[in-house]
């Protein structure tokens, strides 16, 4: 898996969650999971580390731009 990223939407599929769900264990709203999957460069590394934890995929794999 070296060097390829997935989205961040395809990562959230693949653990396979709703957005609904996603969005409720992360402890943010549908909308900005929305919005965060349409533009994934503006979230923090903390943000991220929390994203790995419900997602359970590592974060190196998750393209997050940039």
């Amino acid at each position: 898996m070296d060097g390829i990223q997935i989205s961040l939407k395809a990562a959230r599929v693949n653990a396979e969650l709703t957005l609904v769900d996603a969005a409720k264990r992360i402890g943010i709203s549908p909308t900005t999971l929305i919005k965060w999957e349409k533009h994934p460069g503006n979230l923090t590394p903390n943000q991220q580390k929390i994203i790995e934890k419900v997602y359970k995929f590592p974060t190196d794999y998750i393209f997050f731009g940039g």
